[in-house]
């Protein structure tokens, strides 16, 4: 018999047809395969000896049945009855030995098989049914302890994640060591929300992420095996493991056991699907933003993500004391594709990707118009993905250098816009600087806490940033210009300058712009 060897002690709770042949005990048999042998893949739950020729009322299906035919020799009405009862109760297999009942395989019920595509064997040595029996129901009970011990294993370590209060990705780490496949999460759209496994497999997995999307879980037996996520009557996502290589039936318990605790994660954590997706983008943009990671190992997670990135025109936004969720809402009001995400110190960054023919500048103001209260910082429109991640760094810096607030500033903040303080930003962390600025502000800075000294500093500030308009200062201060006067009077005393000097005034506008941006 002419058969692929595959191995038997792995921690699949089934044995296949053919490995159940190359045991050795059936092996010193001589088995033969003379009909079925497509299907012998078919998945072994038990093995049962009988010789009725209505079997298949004591079957309840996945069995390899053993028989003599010494109840069907001569009778070949009986002989194709008793492979037709199989195949009703789906059995995984016949074998008959032969003997003095059956000197060579009956035609009959080798063509009844072949018709039926029911693995039919021949044994051509005699061989005691009772070894083999023992030997695989115990071969099956081993596999299925293993099964659920994995299944229990697996069970035990996420609860304990949850427990502990651990991310969604942490989550997804252990069920991928378990698995030792790719992991993907994915909406009910397929957008991909999260993944885990080695990040060379997973980008191979992301990089033809639509294909895999439409065919995956058409066949279990490929190794892609999923699990939907959801709970009280609503589904919202599903969990896929993408090229399992163990047992489909240990796939399909590891797959299960996994979407149980997602659903539980979910619920204990209070949060939503929704929330995930807000994850994906964070975790994306985050990367985007810091170049730690190549923009260009970066795009199979922007593209399975649901990001139109062919041929796309891409704005970077970085948007001050801005909700997320608000944000997200009126790009959908808009109709403008883009991922939103939460960055640190209340920003929150978007990314916007535009046909080639749409003007970027005009949309972008549309989008800013929609938004009160908040500053959107951005950087020039990006043709190409590569170019992203420096383009979020500078919608970064702009949003960050007006982060102490700028008056007069236009709907779109961009880098021309934010001028000297842009560039004092960037220095901010430079020690020379440092030192200039304590140096010039010496004066005040010594007595900061106290009421005074604050209001004279913010007195200053207001003053420098209106380009010493005393009227417009007095006026953002709620003071009278005499008020004022004597304000501006006590600062140049302490500082010791001439603020009606333009030179002595830059000084001390570049040195409060340095403080502000350190202290931020």
């Amino acid at each position: 018999m002419s058969t692929t060897l595959e191995p038997l002690e792995s921690s699949a709770p089934t044995l296949s047809v053919r490995q159940v042949l190359m045991l050795e005990r059936v092996l010193a048999g001589e088995p033969e395969v003379v009909a079925g042998a497509g299907q012998l893949d078919r998945a072994v739950r038990w093995v049962h000896v009988a010789e009725a020729a209505d079997v298949g009322v004591m079957l309840s299906g996945g069995e390899m049945v053993l028989t003599t035919g010494v109840l069907l020799a001569g009778d070949e009405n009986k002989q194709a009855e008793y492979i037709q009862s199989l195949h009703r109760a789906e059995a995984a297999a016949v074998v008959l030995g032969l003997g003095r009942a059956f000197p060579a395989p009956p035609d009959v019920m080798r063509r009844a098989a072949e018709r039926c595509g029911l693995p039919m064997v021949v044994l051509h040595r005699p061989f005691p049914f009772a070894e083999l029996t023992e030997e695989v129901q115990a071969r099956l009970v081993r596999r299925k302890f293993a099964a659920v011990s994995m299944s229990e294993a697996v069970r035990t370590a996420l609860t304990g994640l949850i427990t502990a209060g651990a991310p969604l990705q942490r989550m997804l780490d252990e069920i991928a060591h378990h698995s030792g496949c790719p992991v993907v999460v994915t909406n009910l759209a397929h957008r991909v929300l999260a993944t885990a496994g080695e990040r060379s497999a997973v980008d191979d997995v992301l990089r033809d992420w639509e294909r895999i999307a439409r065919q995956a879980g058409v066949s279990a037996g490929d190794g892609w095996i999923r699990a939907e996520l959801g709970g009280r009557g609503e589904r919202w996502g599903q969990i896929m493991l993408c090229g399992y290589r163990g047992d489909t039936a240990t796939g399909r318990l590891l797959a299960d056991r996994a979407a149980e605790s997602l659903v539980l994660h979910r619920m204990l954590g209070g949060t939503s699907a929704h929330t995930w997706e807000e994850q994906s983008a964070q975790s994306l943009l985050t990367d985007l933003v810091s170049g730690v990671v190549p923009a260009r190992q970066l795009l199979p997670r922007a593209r399975a993500a649901g990001l139109p990135v062919n041929r796309r025109t891409f704005v970077p936004l970085v948007v001050r004391d801005g909700d997320p969720a608000e944000l997200d809402r009126v790009l959908r009001l808009l109709g403008l594709p883009g991922i939103v995400a939460e960055l640190a110190d209340g920003a929150t960054a978007v990314l916007l990707s535009l046909a080639r023919d749409q003007d970027a500048t005009v949309l972008t103001a549309n989008f800013a118009a929609r938004l009160t209260g908040t500053v959107v910082a951005a950087a020039d429109p990006r043709a190409a993905w590569d170019d992203v991640p420096a383009g979020m760094r500078e919608a970064r810096h702009v949003a960050d250098a007006v982060a102490s607030g700028v008056l007069d500033l236009p709907a779109v903040v961009r880098l021309k816009d934010v001028h000297l303080r842009g560039l004092i930003r960037l220095l901010r962390d430079d020690p020379h600087v440092q030192s200039f600025a304590e140096r010039e502000l010496d004066g005040l800075l010594c007595d900061t806490g106290s009421g005074a000294a604050d209001d004279l500093l913010a007195v200053l500030r207001t003053y420098l940033a209106t380009g010493r308009n005393k009227s417009r200062t007095a006026q953002l201060h709620h003071v009278s210009r005499p008020a004022l006067y004597r304000r501006l009077e006590a600062i140049q005393g302490r500082l010791g300058v001439d603020l009606d000097d333009f030179e002595q005034a830059a000084s001390v506008h570049i040195a409060l712009l340095a403080h502000d941006a350190q202290q931020s």
